[in-house]
């Protein structure tokens, strides 16, 4: 496979151009429940939402990235937040609970060079914000951007586009 030159334009158009959801149409019924899970009220859905935007950052899936910005848009998130997702570490716009939501995102996405990829502390950090249901809810929030991420990277949808209408 020959590597792209980074000045290549990018097509607007999907990889795949038959919709997944009406190739597999039980998709509906997995993606529904899944929303329903991580939308039980035990986290809030903009620290989901924060969450479902880095790990489309790390995935390196622009539709994913564009997808989740628009909804923190649409919920009325500050440009500021928005945009130092990328750098959560050091920005000050984010609380604690939800650094260490941001913190479970990467260690799951990211390989650890030191052993477990959600360490003890890391895990202890997340309970002393989040009780039981809401740390499920949040292994399910990751779950559910990771269900998504091979369909952005091999599907390529168009970013930008109606969430329901990315194949056209």
């Amino acid at each position: 496979m020959e590597a792209r030159s980074i000045t290549t334009e990018i097509p607007m158009a999907p990889r795949m151009t038959d919709d997944p959801a009406e190739l597999v149409p039980e998709l509906a019924a997995v993606s529904a429940a899944l929303f329903k899970v991580t939308g039980n009220g035990s986290v809030p859905r903009s620290t989901i939402s924060l969450m479902q935007l880095r790990a489309g950052q790390i995935a390196g899936s622009t539709y994913l990235t564009v997808l989740h910005t628009g909804f923190l848009r649409k919920a009325g998130e500050s440009e500021e937040r928005i945009t130092s997702v990328a750098s959560w570490q050091d920005s000050p716009y984010f609380s604690a609970a939800e650094r260490a939501a941001l913190a479970l995102t990467e260690a799951v996405l990211q390989p650890s060079a030191h052993g477990e990829r959600v360490s003890d502390e890391l895990y202890a950090e997340a309970a002393e914000h989040y009780g039981p249901k809401a740390l499920a809810t949040l292994m399910f929030a990751i779950g559910q951007v990771n269900f998504f991420i091979p369909v952005a990277l091999i599907a390529k949808p168009v970013p930008g586009r109606s969430f329901s209408d990315p194949w056209k």
